[in-house]
Order: C-alpha cells, then structure tokens, then sequence
C-alpha cells in the first residue's frame, strides 16, 4: 500500500464526498471522522517528505563541503 501524500488526500476527498451523499446522519458523522483521520494521515506524510528532502539536501550539502576540503588538502 502506498503511502504518500496523494493517496491519503484522495481517501480523504471519498470521505468527503461520501460524507456529503450520506442521507443518515450516523454515515454522515462515520464518514466526517474518516475525512479526519485521512486528512491528519495525508499531512503527516506530507511533513515526512518534506523533512526527508530537507534531511538529503542537507546530506548533499555536508558532502560537497568535505569533498571541497578534501579536494584543498591534497
């Protein structure tokens, strides 16, 4: 199961929608919290790439520096 951004806000958007059709109320209310926890899902996983791109550029950073002052020591 993939777990990016992208699928999360979609399973949050069919809660929505379900939401929205719903006629009963107790479907309606089931499929809010759905909307929820989907919603809070999706932005989780949008913080973890977001750290995650920031982790590697600060990687690549850190490696281009020792490779420049590896690179003035010889």
């Amino acid at each position: 199961m993939s777990q990016t951004f992208e699928f999360y806000d979609a399973r949050a958007n069919e809660a929505a929608a379900d939401a929205e059709a719903a006629t009963l109320d107790n479907v309606r209310e089931r499929n809010l919290r759905a909307e929820k926890t989907w919603r809070a899902l999706a932005n989780q996983a949008r913080k973890v790439m977001v750290d995650r791109q920031k982790t590697e550029a600060e990687k690549a950073a850190r490696r281009a520096e020792e490779a420049e002052a590896a690179a003035a020591a010889d």
